[in-house]
């Protein structure tokens, strides 16, 4: 039997370091390129100053809006957001409510109360069910879409509550035959609740004020966000109409009715308040939907739209944003590569490894830490904004291999289950309480990961490669972070699994 020899084995480790080598390069590139998109979204924010779009004037007479309510299991905030709804400053006559309920537990129960409650006081008011969950949130709003009345259809999720004159300063806008959907910039109800919602809030701030603002300024395509936001009813049947052949069904129709010459209309001044995920199951479910849908999203409308007689920065940003999600499995890939090619450092020339490592931080980090610092400059916010930002920045990273699973899963396949974000209310969810995200003991391969970057770092340490170094700390800090969060966050749910067992309720 043939025994290897040495210059084999030495032939094969070689390529072997070569190939990772370059495979690192091509990441790091790749990843640089996600992350230095931050630089023009800054430049176009700078460029066009003021926040938020020009107020038009009121209506001189206010069209017929139907406010849909998609919910599935929410019965700890079904009962605020219909309450918000039916207090809406907007004319009785020309104002119906559809409170689309596809739940299966105790939330029928509540939506029930709370719509009979406000019918009775005069309220248009309908609750509307289905006898399945076909399509389940575009399914909702489909069905909801065929039988109302209005011409206009503002839609929000269940944990939002937006105010009262919501209606009065979105409406205006469409006095412009071509608008075809008016945005409004999210809140957040409970962003002091603990670092996680700081974290989150820091990023949905910057994502809105900035990203939102300079691609509507600019001129470029962006997206209705899947709730705070006003349709023309027109706008959604010539586009083709909600479609639940992907998990994010706001960014495919948001792209179809651009791609169909309809505008969009971002408004910052207009703030929605809703709440952020409170534990990291939550949050990780939440994340796992958008990553996976917006690279389904791709899928299915990037070979039209690149055809399209569109110009090519509209095309260009368009690329970027709808396949922005590939930067966590670059990440991750960069991040998994290091030890590797630490092991092989003596053949990568010192001028490419500093170059590699300074590029990383200035065209990588250094953009991404800037974007979400002037989010918060941008709203106003002068406390804690160092504190949240490196926590925004953690989370991110550490949210890596969630989101790297989702984008894989997006890039073929059928759309999947939509999961839903479970949501907390006023306070803390009781012992029980069954809307707990997570289904087993989760957070292990985050916490795996944070010790293989801890190996890293110490064998960077003893070699003396110190330019691995902030990259591996960074690392090892946001997946210990988040490994540890998504631990705590699985065993309550198992406690509460088991109280509703003790109790016969579950």
């Amino acid at each position: 039997m043939p025994i290897v020899s040495w210059p084999s084995l030495q032939a094969v480790w070689s390529w072997g370091r070569d190939a990772c080598v370059a495979l690192y390069v091509a990441a790091q590139a790749l990843l640089i390129l996600y992350s230095s998109h931050r630089w023009l979204v800054l430049w176009r924010r700078w460029r066009g100053r003021r926040l938020g779009a020009s107020v038009p004037p009121p209506l001189a007479e206010w069209p017929p809006v139907t406010v849909q309510l998609p919910v599935y299991n929410e019965r700890r905030v079904i009962e605020r957001i219909i309450e918000a709804v039916a207090h809406l400053d907007y004319p009785r006559d020309r104002l119906e409510i559809q409170v689309l309920d596809d739940s299966n537990d105790e939330t029928r129960a509540w939506a029930e109360h709370a719509v009979a409650r406000h019918a009775a006081r005069g309220v248009d008011i309908r609750l509307l069910r289905r006898d399945h969950r076909a399509g389940f949130k575009a399914g909702a709003l489909a069905a909801g879409l065929a039988v109302a009345r209005g011409e206009f259809l503002a839609v929000f999720d269940a944990d939002f509550v937006p105010g009262r004159d919501f209606l009065r300063r979105t409406l205006p806008y469409f006095a412009d035959p071509g608008v075809g959907m008016v945005q409004a910039r999210w809140g957040h109800l409970n962003r002091d609740g603990s670092l996680l919602t700081a974290a989150q809030a820091v990023m949905l701030d910057s994502h809105f004020a900035l990203e939102h603002d300079a691609r509507m300024r600019s001129g470029l395509f962006f997206n209705f966000n899947g709730t705070a936001g006003v349709w023309r009813r027109a706008c959604i049947e010539s586009a083709g109409g909600w479609s639940p052949d992907t998990l994010t069904e706001d960014l495919d129709l948001s792209y179809r009715a651009q791609l169909a010459g309809w505008r969009f209309v971002f408004d910052a001044t207009i703030e929605a308040p809703a709440e952020l995920p409170a534990d990291l199951e939550a949050l990780k479910s939440q994340q796992r939907r958008w990553a996976k849908g917006s690279i389904q999203t791709a899928r299915k409308l990037l070979p039209r739209l690149l055809r399209d007689a569109l110009p090519l920065p509209v095309k260009l940003e368009a690329l970027v944003h709808l396949t922005n999600n590939l930067a966590y499995p670059l990440l991750l890939l960069l991040g998994v590569l290091l030890l590797p090619v630490q092991a092989g450092a003596g053949s990568v020339p010192p001028a490419l490894a500093w170059a590699m490592q300074l590029g990383l931080v200035v065209l990588g980090i250094v953009p991404v830490s800037l974007f979400l610092v002037a989010g918060q400059r941008a709203l106003g916010r002068g406390e804690r904004v160092a504190r949240d930002v490196v926590a925004a920045m953690l989370l991110a990273t550490g949210l890596s291999l969630n989101n790297a699973r989702a984008v894989i899963e997006g890039l073929g396949g059928p759309p999947g289950e939509w999961e839903r974000t479970p949501k907390v209310g006023a306070g803390q969810p009781p012992p029980g309480e069954p809307y707990a995200a997570a289904g087993g003991v989760t957070g292990r391969a985050e916490l795996l990961l944070a010790l293989y970057f801890g190996a890293a770092a110490v064998l960077a340490a003893s070699s003396r490669q110190w330019r691995a170094l902030p990259l591996l700390a960074l690392l090892l800090v946001a997946f210990g972070a988040v490994g540890v969060g998504s631990l705590r966050a699985s065993l309550r749910a198992a406690a509460g699994r088991r109280v509703r067992l003790a109790r016969g309720t579950g």
